[in-house]
């Protein structure tokens, strides 16, 4: 089994435009609303490829108990914390060219008394079969940034893997305490390191600087240049191709999910590609189905390929 921990989940409302243009009034071609949030879409990732996962997540009010609903349809275990206020809502804007515009709103207040509640929470659904738990997102208002770095110090002598997929301070704190995965993305990677991350070599350098700092192995997704995978096995570069891409939201969280469910390492690297790539043919924050997953496209190879440059703005 594999848990997942989303601090600050939410309800993904996806509108479907021929076109985004300020200040008038659009009609919408389609619209639709999926449970959110980091954690979240890794557990509905891991559901829909019938592995048995859990979510723990901290929900309030009637936009909560639609989340909850709505994983449940899906086939996602839940366990969730009350929060006071309303669970947030996201608003994701697809272009038929493949941009997107995403507004996050903020969360419900989490204090520290209630994140440590959702760290009990945590423990309490592990069991004798849970292989990974996996931390992800951004926090809450009111929750310190050491809450993934506490998780996974919680979590050590257990014997379960731990996996951290966030981003600023809540990133950089986790590191000290050793977590056995970090998933950062491309601006998320420099940023956590302090370097520039302009070609494949930077890449790699910035994942080894995360690994200097505590981090077993980093997992770092590029978005159209694939994911380098940098662990005690050496540096791997990853790529899968996409025939139409419709969406990025949720593929480096489907990508997660493929790395986990496969158990990691160079092979859970392919995996992890060939998942992602399906979730960006899909619409607003939809996770792939079994159906939709094509390993053929992936390729893996040493990442050696110092002076590529990676895309801008993907």
């Amino acid at each position: 089994m594999i848990v997942t921990l989303t601090p600050n989940p939410s309800l993904d409302y996806t509108v479907e435009l021929r076109g985004l243009r300020r200040g008038e009034v659009l009609r919408a071609d389609r619209s639709h609303v999926d449970p959110g949030g980091k954690g979240v879409n890794v557990s509905r990732a891991l559901a829909a490829h019938g592995r048995k996962t859990t979510a723990v997540l901290f929900a309030g009010g009637a936009a909560g108990s639609r989340l909850t609903e709505l994983l449940d349809e899906l086939g996602v275990a839940v366990h969730h914390v009350a929060a006071a206020g309303d669970t947030r809502a996201n608003i994701t804007i697809a272009e038929p060219d493949g941009t997107v515009t995403k507004l996050n709103l903020p969360g419900p207040v989490c204090p520290r008394g209630e994140a440590t509640g959702l760290l009990d929470a945590v423990l309490a659904v592990c069991g004798e079969d849970t292989a990974w738990v996996a931390g992800c997102g951004s926090l809450p208002p009111g929750a310190d940034d050491d809450t993934y770095a506490r998780l996974v110090t919680r979590m050590r002598g257990t014997g379960v893997r731990v996996a951290v997929d966030s981003s600023g301070p809540a990133l950089a704190a986790c590191l000290a305490a050793g977590p056995d995965l970090v998933k950062p993305n491309r601006d998320e990677l420099a940023e956590c390191a302090g370097l520039p991350v302009r070609t494949l070599g930077d890449a790699v350098r910035a994942a080894e600087a995360l690994r200097s700092r505590g981090a077993r192995t980093v997992l770092a997704s590029l978005g159209a240049d694939g994911a380098v995978l940098v662990g005690e096995h050496g540096a791997v570069h990853g790529e899968a191709s996409v025939e139409a891409a419709r969406s990025s939201v949720g593929a480096g969280d489907a990508l997660l999910a493929g790395f986990l469910a496969a158990g990691g390492g160079p092979e859970g690297l392919r995996q992890a590609l060939a998942w992602g790539a399906a979730a960006t043919g899909l619409p607003g924050s939809r996770m792939p189905a079994p159906a939709d997953v094509d390993r053929v496209g992936v390729t893996i190879h040493p990442a050696v390929e110092d002076d590529r440059v990676l895309e801008e703005g993907r």
